[in-house]
């Protein structure tokens, strides 16, 4: 019986185009999901949309639709991304399906069997933005730093709450136990002074009146469930909590991706909600930078200067948008990206190095080589520091690994000169050709998770010993 392994990103908050930032997330846990199911895992991937809360509830009234309307056309638009980012998730999961709004009212019964949710009138700061309360201590002049062009807002109201608060010493407990449990480690530092410093119960409800676009409280329809307490359920939903058991205890606990504005609700939060719930905390998060603009500044839906990833991947192709954002960006760091910047990657690193190796390794065993190097008694193992690369989300690292056996192919060429010593030693020759081969062989093979349309188009020539059409051309 093979192994399994349960990936999950965060689901895209459906209140506006999907932009680049969320393409690097998606595109991280791909790679994730390929190199395990490389590995014989079953693999179940995770992916869909975030569909309720006041954002939505706003943008569908101002787009003149009712929200279920509303967000039906954009769950069409986030599933594009399997295609145009060539994706291999295999469950696409929507907060409100029938069977996700069951899940999120169990778990609320759940959480308040355990004594956990209670009632109470409340005042507080509000980024609509974030979809989150905000205390003095996280704002800066007065405003939200993730979402500096948007006023703040007073709420006043009786809600229900959770008791956050009681779960401080289970979750320093549990971090103590589990040394890796959020990645990269300076993010689990913050998580754990966050936690040390004290919790404060959040309100995990909302006025049906004032906003009616969430999932129902259970017996009181006056309310609806905060859009964060519904939308993190989908993490056991999508597994078949709570009506197939088997099917959840196969494959939880989860390997969760978010960006690092999700810290708190990833890591803190809703592993509280789990222990309340009476379920076994995630596995693993894995917390990722944000793509920002030329400037620095963090690129956005709220500020408007997002990417498309439909017309970069479009422009550049699918592949050459891929590598940017698994070679070009730090994992776990801010990183800028521009057009000029991808055209500049894209010519130096892909046109000018991968395939331009191709095409001469290619060319020569073509006109040299009588018949295809056999590559289907080859023993393919990879290489432990570039699995281990990874398998701790050191994406750029696994790569800056695959293109030094480029430049190490290259540097055979450069020095041996297979086709000068053809006219000399044939036999020798072809040995240094079909070595070559083999090397591209391989780097093919440690693509493949990253860049699978180029891993496919040489691993096919070498299969058709033939020389294929060039696979990046250069960007004007």
């Amino acid at each position: 019986m093979p192994k399994k392994v349960y990936l999950t990103t965060t689901l895209p908050y459906i209140n506006a185009e999907p932009h680049i930032g969320f393409a690097l997330e998606i595109i991280q846990a791909d790679v994730v999901a390929r190199h395990y199911a490389s590995l014989g895992y079953e693999v179940f991937f995770n992916f869909g949309t975030d569909e309720h809360g006041q954002k939505i509830y706003e943008k569908a009234i101002e787009a003149g639709l009712d929200p279920q309307t509303y967000t039906d056309g954009f769950a069409v638009k986030f599933d594009r991304l399997k295609t145009a980012l060539n994706l291999t998730y295999n469950n696409f999961i929507r907060t409100t399906d029938r069977h996700h709004v069951m899940a999120a009212q169990e778990f609320w019964n759940r959480c308040d069997m355990a004594g956990d949710i209670y009632k109470k009138q409340y005042k507080v700061k509000y980024c609509v933005g974030c979809e989150l309360e905000k205390t003095d201590s996280e704002l800066a002049s007065g405003r939200c730093p993730i979402h500096p062009n948007k006023d703040l807002e007073v709420r006043e109201e009786e809600n229900y709450f959770f008791r956050f608060s009681k779960y401080q010493d289970k979750l320093l407990t549990f971090y103590e136990s589990h040394p890796n449990f959020v990645v990269p480690e300076f993010r689990f530092n913050e998580i754990k002074k966050f936690v040390s410093s004290g919790l404060e119960d959040f309100s995990i409800s909302r006025l049906a009146k004032k906003m009616p676009w969430g999932v129902s409280v259970p017996n009181d329809s006056e309310q609806v469930m905060y859009v964060w307490f519904d939308a993190l359920v989908n993490y056991v939903s999508a597994i078949g909590w709570p009506d197939d058991m088997d099917k959840f205890r196969s494959l939880w606990p989860v390997i969760q991706f978010a960006g690092k504005d999700n810290l708190r609700q990833q890591s803190a939060m809703w592993q509280a909600m789990l222990i309340s719930a009476g379920l076994p905390p995630s596995k693993q998060i894995m917390i990722h930078g944000f793509i920002t603009g030329a400037g620095g500044q963090k690129m956005s839906k709220s500020l408007g200067n997002v990417v498309n990833p439909f017309e970069m991947a479009e422009k550049f192709g699918t592949d050459a948008l891929r590598y940017f954002l698994l070679h070009e960006v730090t994992p776990f760091e801010d990183s800028p990206f521009t057009e000029d910047r991808m055209r500049e990657s894209y010519n130096s690193k892909l046109a000018n190095g991968l395939g331009n190796l191709v095409s001469r390794v290619m060319k020569m065993s073509e006109s040299y080589l009588s018949s295809p190097v056999d590559i289907s008694k080859e023993e393919y193992e990879e290489e432990s520091w570039y699995s281990s690369f990874i398998e701790n989300y050191e994406f750029n690292k696994a790569m800056d690994f695959i293109w030094k056996r480029i430049s190490e192919a290259d540097l055979f060429i450069q020095t041996n000169k297979p086709f000068e010593v053809f006219k000399k030693d044939p036999g020798l020759a072809r040995r240094q050709v079909a070595e070559l081969v083999l090397s591209i062989y391989y780097i093919a093979r440690m693509l493949s998770p990253f860049m699978p349309e180029a891993s496919n188009k040489i691993i096919s020539a070498i299969t058709d010993n033939k020389m294929p059409s060039p696979l990046f051309l250069r960007k004007g």
